[in-house]
């Protein structure tokens, strides 16, 4: 037993040794690691960076020449589209392809049919709610926009109403399913020819929708500019639950004659 005593400090001191020579290969395998953990997070950060971008490149270049995203602030349309509705808005429409009648179509109010909004407050988190804004979670308080129905479009006549209740383009009538339910196509009575470069829009709720009807005695007549309208409404993208693509209802419209062929478009 006593002549092991002498090994065991022997031991330990090889293993001291052993332990020194390894110590600095250890060392440079951290340092190794932290290069690399530092070269690797580094790379990470440059990866989200460039996406970043990019997400913000496509994004501008799909607003500006292909959808934008607009929020609805009321109920006129409903039930088409609900209060607090994302929708995206197809901006190829009316040019470089047509609009057509039952088209959902979103415009800017140069004709002041909203009141004025207040100033945008500024302050640290402008950027936040321009970037909301950008993506369609925050109405656009730059400028005004409103959403209505295509009923008429140049040339046709439009009257409110034949002797079922019905609104008629062109002598027409229509059966307008999209109609909020329990409301009539109209209160109003109106007989209006659409004028060159204009079109009629009423909204889907039509006894809260304050449309081309509550402006008939306007200097417009109630009549939209085309060169207005921003776009057509493509989809609904939020709330999910409400998520799909908003009807034009092309069959309410597709027995409708065109004005030049019929004595009621004259």
């Amino acid at each position: 037993m006593a002549q092991n005593d002498p090994e065991e400090p022997g031991q330990s001191a090889g293993s001291g040794m052993h332990d020194a020579h390894a110590a600095p290969a250890h060392a440079a395998s951290k340092n190794r690691d932290s290069h690399g953990n530092n070269r690797g997070f580094a790379g990470w950060l440059r990866e989200v960076a460039t996406i970043i971008v990019i997400a913000l490149l496509l994004s501008f270049l799909i607003k500006t020449f292909l959808f934008r995203a607009f929020y609805i602030p009321s109920g006129s349309m409903e039930e088409t589209l609900e209060i607090n509705d994302r929708i995206f808005v197809n901006l190829l429409v009316p040019e470089p392809f047509d609009l057509e009648r039952g088209d959902v179509v979103v415009f800017e109010d140069t004709k002041d049919w909203l009141p004025e909004l207040p100033p945008a407050a500024e302050g640290p988190g402008t950027w936040v709610r321009e970037a909301l804004t950008f993506v369609g979670l925050l109405p656009d308080t730059s400028e005004q926009h409103l959403v209505k129905r295509v009923i008429g479009t140049e040339g046709d006549r439009v009257v409110c109403c034949d002797a079922d209740g019905r609104i008629t383009v062109n002598g027409e009538p229509l059966n307008e399913p999209y109609i909020y339910p329990g409301a009539r196509p109209s209160d109003t009575p109106f007989d209006v020819v659409v004028p060159e470069g204009k079109v009629w829009v009423m909204g889907d709720h039509r006894n809260a929708s304050a449309d081309s009807r509550e402006h008939l005695q306007d200097t417009s007549g109630g009549f939209i500019d085309v060169e207005d309208i921003e776009g057509k409404a493509a989809v609904t993208a939020w709330p999910l639950n409400r998520a799909g693509f908003v009807g034009s209802y092309p069959e309410v419209f597709e027995n409708v004659p065109d004005p030049s062929t019929s004595p009621a478009g004259q």
